[in-house]
This record gives C-alpha cells, sequence and structure tokens, in this order.
C-alpha cells in the first residue's frame, strides 16, 4: 500500500450537505485523522455545529459571510477561519470553499447537529 493518497477533486461527485454541494476526499474507514472538502455554498446554509469535529474553512472564490455562534464576520478569497467544536456555524454568499474537517469526516457519523 503506498504511504499516500491523490484525489482530482473535480472527479469526485458532489453530495448534499448543510451548507451546499461537497466534493468530499480521504473519506474511507482507514484515515481517522482529517479529510478535505470543496464545498459550493447554497442559498439555503443551515446553521449547524459539531461536538467533535474542528474545522477549517479556506474561501477560494466569492464573498459573504460566516455566521459564527451568531456572529456576522465578511470573506472574500484567502480568509480562513478556524471553527472548534460546538459554534454553530454556515458560510452565506455566493461562495466556494475548501473546508478540512479534523478528525476526518465520517459519514455513518455525521457529527452535525441543528438546533
Amino acid at each position: 500500500m503506498k504511504n499516500w493518497r491523490f484525489v482530482q477533486m473535480d472527479e469526485v461527485s458532489p453530495v448534499r450537505c448543510p451548507c451546499g454541494q461537497s466534493r468530499r476526499a480521504f473519506v474511507s474507514p482507514d484515515n481517522k485523522v482529517a479529510t478535505l472538502h470543496m464545498v459550493d455554498i447554497a442559498g439555503d446554509s443551515r446553521p449547524h455545529y459539531h461536538k467533535r469535529l474542528s474545522e477549517i474553512y479556506f474561501i477560494l472564490e466569492g464573498t459573504g459571510y460566516m455566521e459564527l455562534d451568531g456572529e456576522k464576520i465578511p470573506v472574500k478569497p484567502m480568509t480562513s477561519v478556524f471553527i472548534n467544536p460546538g459554534c454553530r456555524h454556515r458560510a452565506v454568499g455566493k461562495l466556494r470553499v475548501v473546508n478540512i474537517p479534523i478528525p476526518a469526516f465520517d459519514p455513518e457519523n455525521k457529527d452535525e447537529w441543528f438546533d
């Protein structure tokens, strides 16, 4: 087995998520460290939180804001946000973001919670 992994993100099929459409890389039972998601934010993104995951958001395209525990923070390309477990959050605007969940996102135990 190789000691590295490779994914061509534009060839990953998108799936629906609370923020819009997500292309998820490195999601596998043997990877517990981190995953990488490229997300196209939808107009109806839902505020949610995680009990165990931290997330890093990196804005690739567009402008808008991150709603973090009710506070609105303007974002644009090259903005990065670190979100701790328990922080209610969502991205708002026509955005494309990279999201890195730590530990790795588990599709069987999504750790996505809504009020």
